[in-house]
């Protein structure tokens, strides 16, 4: 298992028309041994360039990039020992699933023995074993990926590079790839950089995301601190819907947590992780299903009292927005059961337990 690190990592691209455009602006970042990590965010914001740069397709203006501690920013690609899986597969329509698996090993010259043993049992890891003599075209969009997996993977890789490898895919066929590939993660532990501008993927397969936004890192962490604790509302509002409100920093209490004068009126909020200060202006971000209804738990933490002027059937989830007596709009999601009986034009109450909140700096 390697580590990876990007230190001051740069990178523009010449137009015809133009000055060059930043795609990398001084990216920073240590993936550590094993970790699954996603590049998470927009398009353009930088993440397949930065997976383009760690494979050694392109070249950085500057900075120095290294897998476990070796720098390989002048070595060349077939040299740092990485295995890619490209967003369109990229397979040889007239070779076999067999021939496929085996091309990256033939180029380093293995002998036979050597090279059936390593197809065969990356193969065996995407349980596509039985489909060794077949063509590509005769395959589903989720079996070429199980082969492009297999051929990165058959070179016994340092680190494993995705990008945007479920695309392609229908949400059927994403939803059973993302299982397959957080199975195949664990039993490899190969150390994983995927890239992906859905969030879904992110949080349900990442150790760690770092979210990117126009070149540059703007957070790092677990899915569950970048969703809970976002560093700004940019940031918060790419990774799901939330309610926000404008407030006035009160005060700290004793657990650390920020006491927040708001419309509403105060509200106790997550830190986030600049420190604050008194009267400082901040935003008190607050997601749809954080909040729960009188009678659904132990009544504890803010009340917020309105009346409904929208019900909305998400499926597993029924979205409730009330009008607040401050005359604002607010979005809780609940489970259908717990809402059949509320209909628009009634009077509703949210609950925010305690902790739900979190504050956001402007």
């Amino acid at each position: 298992m390697s580590s990876i690190e990007f230190e001051r990592v740069s990178k523009r691209f010449d137009q015809e028309d133009g000055p060059p455009v930043p795609a990398l602006d001084q990216v920073d970042l240590k993936i550590r041994p094993g970790e699954l990590f996603f590049l998470l965010g927009p398009s353009g914001c930088g993440k397949t360039t930065a997976l383009r740069v760690l494979a050694g397709f392109v070249a950085p203006d500057q900075g120095a990039v290294r897998i476990a501690g070796e720098r390989v920013d002048t070595v060349p690609a077939h040299l740092r020992g990485t295995g890619m899986v490209f967003q369109h597969y990229a397979l040889w329509p007239h070779l076999t699933v067999f021939e496929n698996v085996a091309y990256g090993l033939k180029v380093q010259r293995l002998k036979k023995a050597e090279i059936e043993k390593q197809v065969q049992e990356a193969l065996r890891l995407v349980r596509m074993e039985e489909r060794a003599m077949d063509h590509p075209g005769v395959l589903s969009g989720g079996q070429q990926q199980r082969v492009a997996l297999a051929r990165a993977l058959a070179v016994r890789p340092r680190v494993l590079l995705l990008d945007e490898p479920l695309s392609n895919l229908d949400a059927k066929l994403r939803a059973e790839m993302r299982s397959e590939l957080k199975s195949l993660h664990l039993k490899t532990g190969v150390t994983t950089l995927y890239v992906t501008h859905d969030q879904k993927e992110a949080v349900a397969l990442a150790d760690r995301v770092a979210l990117m936004r126009s070149g540059r890192v703007v957070q790092v962490g677990s899915p569950r601190e970048l969703y809970r604790r976002p560093a700004d509302r940019w940031s918060a509002e790419f990774l799901g819907d939330a309610n926000f409100l404008p407030g006035t920093v009160v005060g700290l209490n004793a657990w650390g947590e920020v006491e927040v004068f708001t419309a509403l009126g105060q509200i106790t909020a997550g830190a986030p992780a600049s420190p604050v200060r008194n009267q400082q202006r901040v935003t008190v971000m607050i997601r749809p299903e954080s909040f729960t209804l009188p009678g659904s738990h132990e009544r504890a933490g803010f009340t917020v009292p309105g009346r409904v002027v929208r019900k909305i059937f998400l499926g597993d989830q029924d979205e409730i927005v009330i009008r607040t007596e401050a005359d604002l709009l607010l979005a809780g999601r609940f489970r259908p059961a717990e809402v059949e009986r509320i209909s628009e034009g009634e009077s509703a109450e949210f609950l925010l337990p305690p902790g739900e909140a979190a504050v956001i700096l402007e």
